[in-house]
């Protein structure tokens, strides 16, 4: 499969939306332990619910003031992101596991594995990658529904989650001399491209 319809890609979506972000990396405060909140609560949900879940939350954004939540306050603080019941408790444990293994979140930024947050209940593909990619800035891409319905418009659909990102990393890497003009690297250009096709998709 020629990998030079990535620029085909790019291409379409800079011709087709008008992309404005507030953070350098799309994903709102970026870098920073809220990326595991809201990579959690927007499971099955719409990114405005998080939002209002994210705002209940505003005094506890950071990994030691959300460990000191109780079950049952969570729950009522994340009510508009809908699944509450599961969500609180996952997201109780991953930041006690945080805490327990990598002590604060610099440490779990620079030393996490892939494989220790698909180990985390409710954590799957898309969720991991986000949390390294948007949260920890490793060069990772995100691939959820709309990447899929975008690349089916370019005729290319695969079967597992795996080979979509792969396909689409190796598909930038090989043509990095052209796309780096616009991005800082390549970690930068995985964001903001996820980012341009959840913007694009929402237009249409």
């Amino acid at each position: 499969m020629d990998k030079k319809i990535i620029l085909e890609i790019f291409n379409f979506l800079d011709k087709n939306l008008i992309f404005t972000c507030k953070d350098d990396f799309w994903w709102p405060n970026s870098g920073t332990f809220e990326v595991i909140i809201g990579a959690i609560l927007t499971q099955n949900t719409t990114w405005k619910n998080v939002e209002k879940s994210l705002y209940n939350l505003k005094d506890h954004l950071t990994l030691d003031k959300f460990i000191t939540l109780k079950e049952e306050n969570l729950k009522e603080m994340i009510k508009p992101s809908g699944f509450y019941n599961q969500k609180a408790p996952r997201l109780l444990k991953i930041s006690q596991n945080i805490k327990k293994e990598f002590n604060n979140f610099e440490t779990f930024k620079k030393q996490v594995s892939r494989e220790w947050l698909l180990n985390q209940k409710g954590i799957g593909f898309e969720s991991a990658d986000a949390i390294l990619c948007y949260g920890c800035y490793k060069e990772i891409l995100v691939i959820d529904a709309y990447t899929k319905r975008l690349l089916k418009k370019f005729d290319l659909e695969f079967k597992k989650y795996d080979e979509y990102r792969i396909f689409l990393e190796e598909a930038i890497k090989e043509n990095w001399d052209i796309l780096k003009t616009k991005y800082k690297n390549l970690h930068h250009c995985y964001a903001l491209f996820h980012g341009k096709i959840v913007e694009y998709n929402k237009t249409i």
